[in-house]
């Protein structure tokens, strides 16, 4: 397939053939510096994504929140948090949506995993996995998000971070921590994280005490374009996930 720069040439392709280019262009890309990201998406992916809104299957907000259940992998984000930290593994990366109205955006951090130089003196260290907790509802037909909680782990990084693995995590930290308390349990307003500098804990404070707002651009049972925002002001951040369970 040829490159396409405008939505009027993407109207004669099928949408598995535009969902199917996208993944083929973004394709070993997630790894690139945010800026470039931000460039990519504007000179290429644009096009691909404003085609496809317009076919969105499911543009009610409750008929996507009925197939959101399962867990998602984003192949390609401009979301500036998730590497926050250095090391992020890309395959062991997860968005999981309970049917209960709780998800959680999962990562093991390894660093110097990349680096065959490092590696060797990195594969000493623990990995460190975490979990950002939210709760999601429909509210005035639009996505109504809010974050409840940020977790961490040590880990042996030569075990890698299943999907198994995370969705029992996941699980057991939303039962004990918010199903048994109270409904309204303000929101901790200072995160108590370990073994982080204090310039990278206010840098998740900033987004965990933020309004998220989300958008699906395009969701079907398998993929999802989603937009998502902090702050009315913020440039939006954009995400392709596919769905693995």
């Amino acid at each position: 397939m040829a490159n396409v720069t405008t939505t009027r040439e993407l109207e004669y392709w099928s949408t598995a053939e535009i969902k199917n280019k996208i993944l083929e262009v973004v394709k070993g890309r997630d790894l690139e510096p945010l800026k470039a990201k931000v460039e990519f998406y504007k000179n290429e992916l644009a096009p691909y994504f404003a085609e496809l809104s317009r076919r969105n299957p499911f543009a009610k907000v409750a008929e996507q929140v009925a197939i959101i259940a399962g867990v998602w992998v984003p192949v390609w984000s401009t979301i500036p948090f998730q590497d926050i930290l250095p090391g992020r593994i890309h395959e062991q990366s997860y968005q999981i949506f309970h049917n209960d109205g709780y998800y959680a955006n999962i990562a093991r951090y390894a660093p110097g995993y990349q680096s065959g130089f490092w590696q060797k003196f990195a594969s000493k260290l623990p990995a460190y996995d975490l979990m950002i907790l939210q709760k999601y509802s429909v509210r005035d037909e639009q996505w109504d998000i809010k974050n409840v909680g940020i977790f961490q782990a040590l880990k042996n990084r030569e075990i890698p971070l299943t999907i198994d693995d995370a969705d029992e995590w996941f699980t057991t930290t939303a039962k004990s921590k918010f199903k048994e308390a109270a409904p309204n349990t303000d929101l901790q307003q200072e995160l108590k994280l370990k073994d982080m500098d204090r310039n990278t804990v206010k840098k998740f404070e900033k987004v965990y005490l933020a309004t998220s707002f989300l958008e699906h651009l395009y969701i079907d049972d398998d993929f999802r374009l989603v937009k998502t925002q902090r702050e009315a002001t913020q440039r939006p951040s954009y995400t392709i996930a596919v769905r693995k369970r």
